[in-house]
């Protein structure tokens, strides 16, 4: 046996799911009817433009008003209202789009965007504050009757003429006692400022306009000026300190998308969360969680990105992913890279002063992008520990006829704390080298890249071992100390510092260099510093003991008198000037650091 049909779907089933369970926020409730009422509006414009309405457009203001006596909430508009038969199409016909059928019916009149609705199911958001919703209407159209339409939630109706003299549409809301929150009128306002506080129509509140219909990412960057851009910016984050810059977004093809993106002076955590991007649809705000339309490095921008193509789920709350949506992400980081390109090319002055600021966007940009990497890769700078900046070239050219190895390697040292690290820099400038500043919490990462990306280069931490091993040349230092003398010296050494994890090694070091030097090896210290930023697979690191180099100059004075002093006093003095080297790397504290003040005042007193 064999049977066909159709599945059969009960609205008085489904009618509940919408009411209760589309909308994650019942406060959306205001910005659909809202935006309902602004669609209404901009259509009789629309008509009007067109000469299919003769009539006065008149105040086509959207009126929100909350009468708390009488447990109502009702969004007036002067738009194209509604005919009794339009209301039973549009209204009593579940995800019939008003908003779908105007804009395919006057899509030849252009500006057909300016529509928001797209699902027809936004009305229904009012049952989740009301327990009945009216509908007061009255068409543009000539010769109609003004119908009136209720419903108590159920999936009865009931639709009556009515009496209202003007054309347009009143939706009252007879607030459930669940929901008397939306009574009181701060709570109104506050959701009229965050969803509808750049609707394009006038939207009214205790007599007061809320929102600014003309936002400036709707116009074009040649009508504005520097003065706008920070004004609006202080209008999406009043009390917030100006902006370094801004990057004004504006392309038609191959999807529509207009904005402002600014870069921001960070100051501190607080303003990164507080101060996010925000998602517009056709002027409606949808949120400020934009990670799949804006790449991650630029996360920490500020601004506004309104798009119609951006997919949005049925209730316009959350983004849907899809190819639209990755093409809007790399038309951004484009953009961004021109206009960082464009800064530093015509006043890099001013590139330079925001470049503390800015680093970390670009760097990390260069690190998650291979294109916005060949952009950046002109722009990035590096700054030495004098305070110079030098492009990636730039810095090629300074170091390579001192800093290149026996080898061909081009070696360039780095410091990530210039007063921790201070006798290591003043050691390598000695010799004539640049030591560059790679202090914050991403240059490990970036470190790592320079390495893979720049040809026959290493970077090197300028503690990570003796200036003469760093960059190791062809000149042979001479030890003046025999190969049994070095050999006791280490013996010493190893007897006063008593630690497996210090290696120590004799070196034929400069008579100017320390006479001990502690280094961690860069790729020790490397490890340990990715695994403190997460590096992947790297965390097994952070528990492993350190483990140091101790080079002894066989060249100074003081390990020349160890070997001749007595033999009681041999350790003593190799201890003093081991911990000497540990207080220069800032790593002598406790009782250790006690006994080196007692030793140090014993030592003084005997001279």
């Amino acid at each position: 046996m064999e049977e066909r049909g159709n599945i059969s779907i009960h609205t008085e089933n489904i009618f509940p799911i919408i009411k209760k369970f589309l909308y994650s926020d019942h406060e959306i409730f205001l910005r659909e009817l809202v935006s309902n009422a602004v669609d209404a509006t901009q259509k009789i414009k629309r008509l009007s433009s067109i000469g299919e309405y003769k009539g006065e457009l008149g105040d086509l203001k959207v009126v929100v008003k909350v009468d708390k006596d009488a447990r109502t909430i009702t969004i007036s508009d002067r738009g194209i209202g509604m005919t009794a038969e339009e209301i039973k199409k549009y209204i009593n016909q579940i995800a019939f789009s008003g908003a779908a059928e105007f804009v395919e019916r006057y899509k030849e009149a252009g500006e057909q965007n300016q529509i928001i609705g797209q699902f027809g199911l936004g009305f229904y958001s009012a049952f989740m504050v009301a327990d009945r919703v009216e509908i007061v209407t009255k068409s543009y159209k000539e010769d109609t009757v003004p119908a009136h339409w209720t419903c108590d939630g159920s999936t009865e109706f009931a639709i009556v003429d009515a009496r209202k003299e003007e054309r347009g549409t009143n939706v009252i809301l007879n607030v459930a006692s669940d929901s008397e929150e939306f009574l009181e009128k701060e709570r109104i306002r506050t959701i009229l400022n965050k969803y509808c506080k750049f609707l394009p129509v006038e939207v009214e509140f205790e007599g007061e306009v809320i929102n600014n219909p003309n936002p400036i990412w709707t116009k074009q960057p040649s009508e504005l000026t520097e003065e706008d851009y920070k004004k609006f910016y202080n209008e999406l984050y009043p009390f917030s300190e100006a902006p370094l810059f801004w990057i004004h977004l504006n392309v038609d093809y191959p999807f529509n998308l207009t904005g402002i993106l600014y870069f921001p002076k960070i100051k501190n955590d607080f303003e990164l969360q507080r101060n996010k991007i925000q998602l517009y649809s056709r002027q409606v705000f949808i949120t400020d969680e934009v990670k799949d339309v804006v790449p991650e490095f630029l996360m920490l921008l500020h601004g506004v990105i309104d798009s119609p193509d951006i997919p949005l789920n049925v209730s316009r709350s959350f983004l849907q992913a899809d190819s639209s949506v990755k093409k809007i992400n790399t038309y951004i980081t484009k953009k961004v890279a021109d206009k960082l390109t464009e800064i530093f090319k015509k006043d890099r002055a001013t590139f330079e002063n925001n470049w503390d600021d800015i680093n970390v966007f670009v760097k990390y940009g260069m690190l998650s992008d291979e294109k916005f990497y060949e952009k950046a890769k002109d722009f990035v700078l590096l700054q030495n520990t004098e305070g110079k900046y030098y492009t990636l070239e730039e810095y090629k050219n300074l170091t390579q006829a001192n800093q290149t190895d026996k080898n061909g390697q081009l070696t360039l040292l780095y410091t990530t704390d210039v007063d921790k690290q201070h006798a290591f820099v003043e050691a390598a400038h000695n010799r004539g080298y640049d030591v560059l500043k790679l202090d914050t919490l991403i240059d490990s990462h970036f470190i790592g890249m320079l390495e893979q990306k720049l040809e026959k280069t290493t970077l090197k931490r300028v503690d990570s071992d003796t200036i003469d091993k760093l960059i190791e040349k062809d000149e042979l230092k001479e030890s003046v100390l025999s190969d049994t003398e070095k050999e006791d010296l280490k013996k010493i050494y190893e007897q006063a510092i008593n630690n497996q994890n210090m290696h120590v090694q004799v070196e034929p070091l400069s008579p100017d260099d320390a006479p001990v030097v502690i280094t961690l090896p860069e790729f020790m210290r490397r490890m340990k510093d990715m695994s403190r930023t997460g590096g992947g697979g790297m965390m097994f690191m952070g528990n492993m003991p350190d483990t140091y180099n101790v080079a002894i100059n066989a060249n100074h004075s003081i390990n020349q008198r160890i070997l001749k002093a007595k033999d009681d006093n041999k350790e003593r003095i190799a201890r003093q000037a081991f911990d000497l080297a540990l207080l220069s790397q800032n790593m002598l504290s406790g009782s250790a650091l006690t006994a080196f003040v007692k030793r140090s005042v014993d030592l003084i007193d005997k001279e």
